[in-house]
């Protein structure tokens, strides 16, 4: 082997390697910049305007997907009342516990609650507004109508939608970080 061939042909493999490497496209497998939220605990409290005793209603799926199943409670409300409410979210997989609501509000242009009541005498209307005038949904104003019939229960489905840069006050972009059916009835 000819050593003085051998280095030149050696350095110009090494510089080409580290010009190709430095070319490749990094965007084969993107990975999002702005992750979903981790969600374990939702919160939701409902306040009579009128004054009164809050009611409050709890989510929880501390192990997250599979494992044990949540615990949801059932959301019991006064006939023909007008409600303030505020939802409350939490990562409990993290110790201490994260304010998954600080960093929602924080971030309130890339998120948006939908309120989806089902066979129950209920409407739920978003209050707060992100810095582009668009709906959160953090707080809220609930109204029940008449009762439910005897021994019926709806459901109040609650979605977080995660959408940076896509918020554009409906549902369809982004992706979901928690969705909670919450067993509801008027009465």
């Amino acid at each position: 082997m000819n050593t003085p061939l051998f280095r030149p042909f050696l350095l110009a493999l090494l510089a080409a390697t580290t010009l190709l490497s430095a070319c490749k496209d990094d965007n084969e497998d993107p990975t999002p910049d702005e992750d979903n939220e981790q969600i374990t605990t939702v919160t939701y409290t409902l306040t009579p305007a009128g004054g009164g005793t809050p009611v409050t209603v709890q989510y929880r799926d501390l192990d997250g997907d599979g494992g044990a199943a949540p615990t949801i409670g059932t959301l019991t409300l006064a006939p023909n009342t007008t409600y303030t409410g505020t939802l409350e979210l939490k990562d409990e997989t993290k110790t201490p516990a994260e304010n998954t609501t600080a960093e929602i509000q924080e971030k309130a242009e890339e998120h948006l609650f939908f309120y989806e009541p089902s066979g129950t005498n209920l409407t739920v209307t978003r209050t707060d507004k992100d810095k582009n005038n668009l709906e959160i949904g953090l707080t809220t104003r609930a109204v029940t109508g008449a009762a439910n019939a005897t021994g019926t229960t709806g459901t109040l489905k609650i979605t977080l939608r995660h959408q940076p840069g896509s918020k554009n006050g409906t549902f369809t972009p982004g992706s979901t970080d928690v969705e909670v059916n919450f067993p509801t009835v008027v009465r």
